[in-house]
């Protein structure tokens, strides 16, 4: 039995099949009268519209691609969630690369987005610099979530106050006592942010000298590392302030594998209050970085760029949160 088709569906509720594609697509200049009985036409026979057709004859594939500078990190999650919750509101389907793939195979996805000719482009965290995604941005609404970079012309970066939570996170163990404070930094233009934030508020408590930066790469085993060269110093730091939750989590481990007790020992702050953080045999002190509200104005300025391609590009900060659990205390003391 063949399916139902919207000839069939005009013909049940008695209107044209003009009138029931305005209805399929949401038109206010339908009376109630009408559209009530499209609706029921609709139900009765079980119809579902044909989405090649309609792309077709909308001009619009009603797809967004996402690509994700690395789909391991936990934060993502969230901001996803955000985003895609906003965008399926508003009859958006997701479709989703992990840019880390795509450099180990020498491609770039973004050139598979445009010849499906998504409706728009996000790209989540921070990418290296790609002219297929410049290009890209010529033509696509395009929106960069949960990072910095790329700055382009009509792209839209929305992202959490890096500085404000770098900020945050410092005080707190300042105001716990410490003074010698390391801080595992990130690359890119947050890792920037975050580390001059830092650095900014130990010395305006005259504290420059006892400030200590190692780099890390952002994982659990960057962290670990990262963490082994500062406790093997001479004089060694009381507090360590990752760049994420996972290289926290790699800290966390190498704390313990060198004898030492958090946070009696060693106080530990991450940054992403991911889901690791609140595993309670972690139980990390960390920033929330309000990933689910970066998402969804993530997928708002994008709907407003679909909207109005030529508006002015802007810069959206979400505010972060300090949330206190059980890796910081008082040098030599027990948890806050």
């Amino acid at each position: 039995m063949r399916p139902p088709t919207i000839r069939d569906v005009a013909d049940r509720a008695g209107v044209s099949k003009s009138l029931v594609s305005l209805v399929l697509r949401g038109s206010d200049r339908v009376r109630p009268e009408k559209r009530h009985a499209v609706l029921a036409a609709v139900e009765e026979l079980g119809y579902r519209p044909n989405a090649s057709a309609r792309s077709l004859s909308e001009r619009r594939t009603r797809t967004v691609g996402v690509l994700l500078s690395d789909l391991r990190n936990p934060w993502f999650v969230e901001l996803l969630d955000g985003l895609n919750s906003r965008l399926r509101d508003s009859g958006l389907h997701v479709l989703l690369a992990d840019g880390r793939l795509s450099r180990r195979l020498g491609e770039d996805l973004t050139r598979t987005f445009t010849d499906l000719a998504v409706d728009g482009l996000v790209t989540v965290g921070t990418l290296p610099p790609s002219p297929a995604l410049e290009a890209a941005a010529t033509r696509i609404p395009t929106v960069v979530a949960g990072a910095r970079e790329p700055v382009l012309p009509h792209v839209d970066v929305v992202a959490n106050d890096d500085a404000l939570g770098a900020r945050l996170a410092t005080e707190h163990l300042l105001a716990l006592g410490h003074r010698r404070i390391a801080h595992i930094a990130g690359r890119g233009v947050v890792g920037g942010l975050r580390r001059h934030a830092f650095e900014t508020v130990m010395r305006e408590h005259g504290l420059a000298r006892t400030a200590v930066v190692e780099q890390g790469d952002l994982t659990e085993e960057g962290g670990y590392r990262a963490t082994v060269r500062l406790l093997s110093a001479p004089e060694r730091p009381t507090a360590v302030f990752a760049f994420n939750d996972m290289a926290c989590v790699g800290a966390l481990s190498a704390t313990e594998e060198l004898g030492l007790r958090v946070p009696r020992d060693v106080s530990l702050v991450g940054y992403d209050n991911t889901y690791l953080s609140r595993l309670r045999h972690l139980w990390l002190t960390t920033v929330d970085n309000a990933g689910h509200d970066v998402g969804r104005r993530a997928a708002q300025c994008l709907l407003d760029r679909i909207a109005d391609p030529a508006r002015a590009a802007e810069v959206i900060l979400a505010a972060p949160a300090l949330e206190v659990r059980g890796t910081t205390g008082p040098p030599g003391g027990d948890p806050a």
